[in-house]
Formats: structure tokens, C-alpha cells, sequence
């Protein structure tokens, strides 16, 4: 006759047949709701892979930075001194080979269409990155505007300096500063000849959004019916920027509801704003 012993764990306690089949059981349980995760998160993971997993794969294999290979698509497939088909370019290269964070052509409407309806003449641009928005930028200005777009990466302001000549633009149109904003804020009156901006465009670290705000505030650079046109609001996010915009009573706000660039199905929105002057 065939006994059946039962076995004893560590403690001393005895483990049945159906004690070992627990674990089983839960890691079953758990099936239906890691697919429902990978569903209700797919589109972050999908970020996740284009964003940085694509990113770092690259790097290493071709020893240039993502901006770097994005100019170098642009260059061979854009016309050079037509800024439509440079942006063109980096629109498919973000979209179907590599993300990059640019304001992207959906949301690029709004940032067009502010442009066309105020003609601002000082243009102030946070965050240069690979030169997309710049460019955006400049094609939209009326003639004897300036634009001032600062960058703090140097790998990235050199890859923005070509892309931005690439189309045409010169340095009397659009002047590239190296720097950090906190640097160069206060400084553009005194050593860029800038009394007053009409239009800020703000698509930098978004931890830097509202201390810039106020630095802008404080330099005195803004007037009544400035315009602040603020990206990735929702997603990254910039709560505290929001919150201080919304309190401060300085501003009229308006949300631009959109999803993330080159990636359906996150959402994100850009804050317009419009300075109504000091207190």
C-alpha cells in the first residue's frame, strides 16, 4: 500500500498537494488583469519603446544623438531654404522612425494661427531642442520680426543652428542663444535690445515653466496682451504652472486639448495665455 506523506516546508507546517497549486491559481488570477494594464497603458509603452528603448538601441549602434539622426534624414530627403518640406521631414522621422518631442503638426496649427492673427514682432522661444518649433515659428512671422530661441544643450543648439539655416532663415531673423533661461531672461533687455515681447512660446523643462513666468514678469518684458503659448501642460504636465496662471489673476487662460506628438492616444494640451498687466 502506497502512503501518501505529507511534506514539510521550512516553519515545519505541511504542504499538500493543494497548497502547492496556490501559487498557480494567483499567477492565473492575475492574467486577465495585466492584459487590461497592457491595454489601458499601451500607448505608454509605445512611448516607453520609441522614446527610449529605440533611443538607446541607436545611439550605440550609430554613435550619433537621436537629433542628430533626425537632421540627418532631413537632409536628404528636404528642400533646402523651403521650411514646409524641412518640417515635412522631421514630422515623418518622429513619427514613423524615431519620437522626438517636438510640438508636432497638430498642435503646430494653433502655434500658426497665433502667429498669423497677432504678426508679434519680439518673439521669445524656450527650448530650441533640434530646431522644429523655430522654424514653425519663423516661417510665420510678418516681415522685421525677431525671433529669440534659447537652448541650453550645445549638441542640440548646433543640430538646431543647421536646421534653422537649412531653411532659410538667417541670424537677423532668428537668433539662437546658448544658455539657460534663468541666464538669459534677464539679460534680454540689456544685451539683446528686447524692451518688450509679444509672444512667448514655452517648450522647455517643464519644471522650468513657472519660474520662468515670473522671471518674465519681473524683467518687465511683458505687456498687456502678451501672449504665452505653453506645450505639454497635460502630459509631462505643469501643474504648478497651471495652478499660479489660473490664481494669479494676471492672465485670461485658455486650454488647447490635443494628444501627445506623434503618439495617439495620450493625452496632453497646450495653455494659452494672454498678460492683462500688472496689478
Amino acid at each position: 500500500m502506497t502512503l501518501n506523506h505529507p511534506v514539510f516546508m521550512d516553519s515545519g507546517a505541511p504542504c499538500t498537494r493543494s497548497d502547492r497549486m496556490v501559487s498557480p491559481a494567483i499567477a492565473l488570477a492575475f492574467i486577465p488583469l495585466l492584459f487590461t494594464l497592457i491595454i489601458r497603458y499601451r500607448y505608454y509603452f509605445v512611448l516607453f519603446y520609441r522614446a527610449v528603448l529605440v533611443r538607446v538601441v541607436q545611439d550605440f549602434l550609430t554613435g550619433l544623438s537621436r537629433e542628430e539622426r533626425a537632421f540627418q534624414y532631413v537632409l536628404t530627403h528636404a528642400t533646402p531654404g523651403n521650411p514646409d518640406s524641412i518640417l515635412d521631414a522631421f514630422d515623418h522621422w518622429c513619427s514613423k522612425v524615431e519620437f522626438i518631442s517636438n510640438i508636432g503638426p497638430k498642435k503646430g496649427l494653433v502655434l500658426d494661427r497665433l502667429l498669423r492673427e497677432n504678426s508679434p514682432l519680439n518673439v521669445l522661444e524656450l527650448g530650441t531642442h533640434c530646431g522644429y518649433s523655430a522654424i514653425r515659428i519663423a516661417r510665420s512671422l510678418p516681415i522685421g520680426a525677431r525671433l529669440y530661441s534659447v537652448e541650453m544643450d550645445k549638441s542640440n543648439a548646433l543640430v538646431a543652428e543647421k536646421a534653422i539655416r537649412l531653411a532659410g532663415f538667417d541670424d537677423d531673423m532668428v537668433e539662437l542663444i546658448v544658455s539657460t533661461s534663468e541666464e538669459v531672461i534677464p539679460k534680454l533687455k540689456e544685451e539683446y535690445g528686447v524692451e518688450m515681447l509679444d509672444f512667448v512660446f514655452m517648450d522647455h523643462w517643464k519644471r522650468c515653466y513657472l519660474p520662468d513666468l515670473q522671471l518674465l514678469e519681473g524683467s518687465g518684458l511683458l505687456s498687456e496682451g502678451t501672449i504665452i503659448l505653453a506645450d505639454n501642460v497635460l502630459f509631462p504636465g505643469a501643474p504648478n504652472f497651471l495652478r499660479y496662471v489660473k490664481r494669479s489673476g494676471l492672465y485670461k487662460c485658455h486650454m488647447h486639448r490635443a494628444s501627445l506628438e506623434y503618439i495617439r492616444g495620450i493625452k496632453d494640451g497646450m495653455a494659452e495665455l494672454i498678460y492683462l498687466g500688472a496689478k
